[in-house]
């Protein structure tokens, strides 16, 4: 499980760097929880917004698996994904998780601990059980294993989440992929 998780992080790592180079996409939205992560020295950024989304769903796919994948694409808002291995970074963005957490009313989906890394997964629920509305993960790295707050806005349903780590390589892919099952 160990690899798991630390390939689920290199996926994450690439996937972010992939971001940024190919779309080079800055936040210009209203303020969001999050948003004083943005633009420090000892964290990365990846934010994608609604207009990106909207030009990825553009793509021409044949094949049923891309078809899957832009068709949730449709349905998402934003993605904002940081990254820091900065202990004091790390704490101040677990910290400032859990206060949204608490203030937008997220439950926790679920959780995965193995030799010090911790992946958690909370949701904040759409119109029926399935549907989700926002997901937010957040992995705490250990040593100098980076850490990763990921916030994921949108309607989507939870069984789509699997196309979603699937390609677009996202941090804690299999746990996202696990929690799409159940």
């Amino acid at each position: 499980m160990k690899t798991s998780v630390i390939k689920s992080v290199q996926r994450m790592k690439q996937f972010a760097m992939l971001l940024m180079v190919v779309f080079a996409v800055q936040s210009g939205t209203a303020q969001s929880a999050f948003e004083k992560f943005d633009n420090q020295e000892d964290i990365r950024a990846v934010i994608v917004n609604k207009k990106m989304f909207a030009l990825m769903a553009k793509m021409e796919v044949k094949d049923k698996e891309g078809q899957q994948f832009l068709a949730l694409i449709k349905k998402l808002d934003n993605l904002k994904v940081f990254m820091t291995a900065n202990t004091k970074r790390a704490t101040e963005m677990k910290a400032e998780a859990l206060k949204h957490i608490k203030s937008a009313g997220l439950e926790e989906l679920m959780r995965v601990t193995e030799k010090g890394k911790s992946v958690r997964i909370y949701v904040r629920s759409g119109a029926n059980e399935s549907q989700v509305k926002e997901l937010l993960m957040f992995i705490e790295g250990s040593g100098k294993e980076e850490s990763v707050l990921m916030s994921l806005t949108g309607t989507f349903d939870l069984d789509e989440l699997s196309t979603l780590t699937e390609k677009m390589n996202l941090p804690g892919g299999e746990a996202l992929e696990k929690a799409g099952k159940k």
